[in-house]
């Protein structure tokens, strides 16, 4: 089966602790066609996200972060 990887970058607008940001990345990426979820520890607003265009989309990853309660947005793709 052929995978189409790319990427995009999630703003989160709150500041989230550690275990926060680890439980977000971690259930972000256990969703079907979903790659990895990353924050780097000086961005910690922006979460990168590699996942399957034609598994999810990049739509549905926005809504997975504020269904959690949190503000955030598209910044845009990689």
């Amino acid at each position: 089966m052929t995978t189409f990887n790319t990427a995009t970058i999630i703003h989160i607008d709150e500041s989230l602790s550690d275990n926060e940001l680890e439980t977000v990345e971690r259930e972000l990426a256990d969703h079907e066609g979903v790659v990895a979820a990353c924050v780097h520890e000086k961005s910690r607003h922006l979460m990168v996200v590699d996942y399957d265009p034609l598994e999810i989309s990049a739509d549905n990853l926005l809504h997975y972060v504020q269904r959690q309660g949190f503000h955030a947005e598209l910044v845009g793709g990689i």
